[in-house]
């Protein structure tokens, strides 16, 4: 019983350091550069602007004048870096966005 008791004790004390699960880093959403952004003019269509940056992650259901282009990353379950593009159309026309871009991306 003693054994018993002494192997328990020890299967649970040795759960109890185990270091931990390995946590994968996760990244979501379009990876836009400054580069990329310069490429855009006013007048342009929304495919041509999509060719540019590809497909918005998010068109406003309030004005779909506004597409939103969302990236985020976080490092083994970390902090989550976030960064966020929203383009403005008048008329399907590309007029202006405004950007919070990362310092550098991580995925790179």
């Amino acid at each position: 019983m003693q054994k018993l008791t002494a192997l328990i004790l020890t299967l649970i004390m040795a759960g109890c350091a185990f270091p931990g699960v390995y946590k994968i880093n996760v990244q979501q959403g379009n990876i836009l550069t400054e580069e990329e952004l310069t490429q855009l003019a006013a007048g342009m269509s929304r495919s041509q602007v999509h060719s540019v940056l590809g497909t918005p992650i998010m068109i406003s259901p309030v004005d779909p004048s506004q597409e939103y282009y969302i990236y985020t990353f976080q490092k083994g379950g970390g902090d989550i870096r976030e960064q966020r593009v929203v383009v403005y159309y008048e008329n399907d026309r590309y007029t202006h966005h405004e950007a919070e871009l990362l310092k550098e991306t991580p995925a790179y």
